[in-house]
């Protein structure tokens, strides 16, 4: 499936909508290098968790997921049946259909029962480090682009931003609008209801993490077209890996292993041949975290699990205990 979750097909996505199981892993990935040399124990099932959870929270207010259920000893379980952390998701599928040569036209083709070519962020601030602050240093955006006068470091929006980057390429890469509707072959109706779509997922993200005193910056999501051509939210939602969350101003996402790794001679190497031919052979393989990194990221992803989704489903320190020890360790 890819580098951080497996996929058991029980059922193939073809003329109707498949069935399949996500395994969630402790592996990690970060820069799109691909797996990385450490596990982060425990983040699976972390992961697992909390998208079971905000999907079943999408459903309360009635946005479609593919979500059908967790796994516990061969049965399909909603969140609050199973007694103890699984890794595994039970999901309908869909076809996943890759633009050849950077040709999208096939996805004019279709009616629907198909991924949508696009990885769709929202923003709520602009945090260090943002991805969007490096495109607007390039000239490759401009605030004006979402509607805003200026965009810098650190500021809060008072209305969240929707961007658009590709899903189906070897490196991502930003699109504007026109650019991200004409892909994914959407009416202009499709696309406008698209935008709202990610802007009702991260409201109700941001009320859940809200409660235990997090902030969500950005995040992203995924989604595909039903047989019927509605939208359905896929892949993993609210959780540490899609988006960017903040406690006092300290990441409280995978963030804090790019951060890491930004300090590294590798990550260097990374800059310098990203998206070269072979680029991910030339940088070379990473460089192991610390235990003490190792271990404070596997509590965090502990953490947040028992404290978003109210149920005590890990050992873990509480959250703000383990931001302080990381905040130690990470300088």
């Amino acid at each position: 499936m890819g580098s951080v979750k497996d996929l058991v097909i029980i059922k193939e996505p073809k003329d109707s909508l498949g069935v399949g199981r996500f395994i969630f892993s402790d592996r990690y990935s970060v820069f799109d290098y691909g797996e990385m040399p450490d596990k982060i124990e425990d983040k699976g099932k972390a992961l697992c968790m909390i998208s079971a959870y905000f999907f079943e929270r999408l459903e309360e207010i009635e946005i479609k997921t593919h979500y059908i259920g967790l796994v516990e000893d061969e049965k399909t379980k909603r969140f609050d049946e199973v007694d103890s952390p699984v890794n595994t998701m039970e999901v309908k599928l869909v076809r996943v259909v890759k633009p050849v040569n950077g040709d999208y036209s096939i996805f004019k083709e279709f009616m629907g029962n198909f991924l949508i070519p696009l990885e769709i962020i929202y923003r709520n601030s602009i945090p260090e480090g943002s991805s969007l602050l490096r495109r607007i240093k390039r000239g490759e955006a401009r605030a004006e682009d979402f509607g805003l006068s200026k965009i810098e470091p650190n500021m809060k929006l008072e209305k969240p931003i929707v961007d658009f980057s590709t899903k189906l390429e070897d490196v991502d890469r930003y699109l504007s609008y026109e650019e991200a509707k004409g892909i994914a072959g959407l009416s202009d109706e499709e696309f406008e209801k698209l935008k709202e779509l990610v802007i009702e997922v991260d409201e109700l993200i941001t009320r859940e993490v809200s409660k235990v005193g997090l902030e969500n910056d950005d995040g992203k999501i995924e989604v595909a077209f039903d047989e019927n051509r509605n939208f359905m939210v896929v892949d993993a939602v609210g959780t540490p890996d899609e988006c960017r969350f903040s406690m006092n101003g300290f990441e409280v996402s995978k963030e804090l292993l790019r951060k890491y790794y930004r300090k590294t001679e590798w990550y260097e190497r990374v800059k310098a041949y990203k998206g070269r031919d072979g680029w991910r052979e030339a940088v070379g393989v990473p460089p192991k975290l610390p235990d003490s990194v190792r271990e404070g990221v596997s509590n965090l992803y502990r953490a947040f699990c028992n404290e978003v989704t109210g149920k005590r489903l890990f050992d873990a320190p509480k959250l703000k205990e383990v931001v302080g020890e990381l905040k130690e360790v990470l300088g």
